[in-house]
């Protein structure tokens, strides 16, 4: 299991689109990995055919796992098919290098490669999955590494439980299934199978967790990755909050003209169109840009002022929050950063952003604006030192030379590390952010 991200601890394989026996080239694309912000491709490092696959679709291994070998075809180390050896004392395949270490993190910078060879120790996934069954018999059971994990964790006896996968295999779903329905059951002598929602988490207190009208929903790897970054950045970093409100009439009529005017040119294609969201974005770099003090990076004894603007624009998936990366934001036009935000968007919905696009931002926006949020507040992106909560532009009545009218006006609330930040500077770049949001055209120059 290769690094493809700089914070993947872990892989999920989500599909193989090679076969046990296929003959493979360097470069072909051998299986779709889950990592904790998208779904990416795994490339062959070398041709051969391929003899074995230890990690089966919906398995999720560490980095440095085998999860494949690939040899010269004479099945040596096939051990006899997907996912099971030949016998209890089959031998374990061979590993890239046997003695070697698993790779060093893999740098975000651009032109990092999707994937990069790992030189892996051979490892739990990788040795025989027939082993004695748990209850001390001489009955072989086969199971998946993760599934005897689960088991072990649970207390629950594997001779028990019906396997689904290939052969009688025994998966982590059925795993699942026996741990639900001992915990239903209430039987006695397995009180730690009642209990286990996540055998690596936290102790769960409170209302039971399994029964008729509980159902249980595993975390994928992008929910688990940012429960345990936010969770570090709400403990490690002291948040405080500033909220301005904006007059937004000029930067909706603003809108309104730039996009009248795109319209104009368009021809017969479908015309470019810029957002809201796309105005604050320009707006923010160009803020950053006159405020290098609030572009940095806490780092323990010292700050890290980044000479270049990336803009992380917030995005909800299905299956958790992704943070796409805007890069060198300010010396983007508007119609750039649209466009570019368009494609970032639409990609990272399909799973389909590299590694540098998600990673690298220096500063960070959230807008829920689009789901009629007033105000809210949103948590660092470490190790940014500031991140944008952008509320809803609505119309309200506001006080205007004295008197009460109708305007737009949109809030927004700036969270920074008070670590990196001190709350005048803060207040500086917030104003000017607002100003230039007031006075769209400051912005656009």
């Amino acid at each position: 299991m290769p690094r493809l991200s700089d914070t993947m601890q872990e892989g999920t394989v989500s599909a193989w689109t090679k076969n046990v026996g296929d003959r493979v080239e360097k470069g072909d694309v051998l299986a779709e990995i889950e990592t904790d912000k998208a779904t990416m491709e795994l490339e062959a490092y070398d041709a051969g055919v391929l003899e074995r696959i230890v990690v089966e679709a919906g398995q999720t291994v560490p980095i440095g796992e085998v999860i494949a070998v690939i040899g010269d075809g004479s099945g040596a180390g096939s051990g006899g098919g997907t996912g099971a050896a030949a016998s209890p004392g089959a031998a374990t395949p061979a590993a890239p290098a046997a003695d070697a270490q698993p790779e060093p993190p893999v740098s975000a910078a651009p032109g990092t490669p999707t994937a990069t060879p790992v030189a892996a120790a051979p490892s739990a996934a990788a040795t025989p999955e027939v082993s004695a069954a748990a209850d001390g018999s001489d009955r072989a059971v086969k199971a998946s590494p993760l599934a005897r994990a689960m088991a072990r964790d649970a207390g629950l006896d594997l001779s028990t439980v019906r396997g689904s996968g290939p052969g009688g295999r025994i998966v982590r779903a059925d795993v699942q299934d026996a741990i639900a329905a001992l915990g239903q059951a209430g039987q006695a002598g397995q009180p730690a199978a009642a209990a286990a929602v996540a055998p690596s988490g936290p102790a769960v207190t409170g209302p039971a967790v399994t029964g008729p009208d509980v159902e249980e929903v595993p975390l994928n790897n992008v929910r688990r990755i940012t429960a345990k970054r936010l969770t570090e950045s709400m403990q490690q970093a002291p948040h405080f909050y500033l909220t301005r409100v904006v007059d937004a009439d000029e930067l909706v009529a603003a809108r309104a003209r730039i996009n009248a005017g795109l319209a104009a040119v368009a021809g017969d294609g479908p015309p470019a169109k810029v957002s809201v969201n796309d105005m604050i974005v320009k707006a923010v770099a160009t803020a950053l840009r006159a405020h290098p003090e609030a572009n940095v990076s806490f780092a323990g004894d010292k700050l890290l002022r980044h000479r270049r603007i990336h803009v992380g624009v917030a995005v909800a998936l299905p299956e958790g929050l992704i943070v796409p990366v805007i890069r060198d934001a300010d010396t983007l036009t508007l119609t750039q950063i649209s466009a570019v935000t368009r494609d970032l968007s639409t990609r990272a919905r399909a799973g389909k952003l590299k590694p540098e696009e998600f990673t690298g931002s220096t500063f960070s926006v959230s807008n829920l604006g689009m789901f009629g949020i007033d105000q809210f507040t949103a948590v660092i992106n470490p190790p940014e030192a500031a991140i944008l909560a952008v509320g809803a532009t609505k119309q309200e009545p506001v006080v205007r030379d004295g008197a009460v009218v109708v305007g737009h006006t949109m809030r927004l609330t700036l969270s920074i590390d008070h670590r990196s930040l001190d709350g005048a500077t803060a207040a500086k770049f917030l104003a000017d952010l607002v100003g230039l949001l007031e006075n769209p055209l400051a912005a656009l120059a």
